[in-house]
């Protein structure tokens, strides 16, 4: 990841697109377009100088689902294009249809979490690095409406527990924490997860994508 990271910002309402600009060049990612449309926000997305976009679900014209449908454009055109939704709703359906191509660098926030400013950056990062990041309430709503007979069906509670807190983009320092575990057991419990959903051998970060993508699609 370069020093400094170049964001495309899709927000149609002006104070929360300006809000969010300041917040993330304070923090050192400069915002080289802010866009409040769907038409202008898929010619931004084609940018060669962008290394994360953020972008809200709904956008004009008709306010339904603009923003993700561009960005899901976009990482048809160029896979693995970073890309980081905000939604005023709990929508997992879009969340499906981000990770879809299993590629990673995709991150779906509600738009409350923005006021933790220092987590939301974090997210903005982690997503630009490769990462995933899922709302904790978007996981609720995967993990209430998932069907049974399936390989998830394999993992234990606490694997569960573990591929939960994955899907939210925490690191198995994070989950370590949250659980109360060392990283070690977070590792082995890691291992198993990617063993029982049949996942080849391949680097950790990449694993830990189709991990997810798996649950999601469960």
């Amino acid at each position: 990841m370069p020093d400094e990271l170049r964001a495309v910002l899709a927000e149609d309402q002006a104070l929360l697109r300006v809000g969010l600009t300041r917040i993330l060049e304070t923090c050192g990612i400069r915002v080289v377009e802010a866009v409040d449309n769907a038409p202008a926000l898929t010619r931004a997305l084609g940018r060669d100088d962008l290394d994360v976009a953020v972008v809200d679900v709904r956008m004009p014209p008709s306010y339904t689902n603009e923003g993700v449908l561009a960005a899901i454009a976009a990482r048809a055109a160029r896979p693995g294009l970073p890309v980081l939704v905000l939604s005023q709703y709990v929508e997992p359906l879009y969340a499906r249809d981000l990770l879809a191509s299993g590629e990673g660098a995709v991150g779906y926030l509600l738009k409350d979490r923005v006021a933790d400013v220092d987590g939301f950056v974090a997210a903005v990062r982690q997503v630009a690095g490769g990462g995933t990041v899922l709302d904790p309430e978007v996981v609720a709503a995967l993990v209430s409406g998932a069907s049974p007979n399936r390989p998830l069906d394999r993992l234990t509670s606490r694997e569960r527990e573990v591929l939960t807190l994955m899907a939210e983009g925490r690191s198995n320092a994070a989950v370590a924490a949250r659980l109360f575990l060392s990283e070690k057991a977070v590792g082995k419990h890691t291992t198993s997860i990617f063993t029982k959903l049949d996942l080849p051998p391949d680097t950790d970060d990449n694993r830990r994508v189709l991990a997810v993508l798996a649950w999601l699609q469960g």
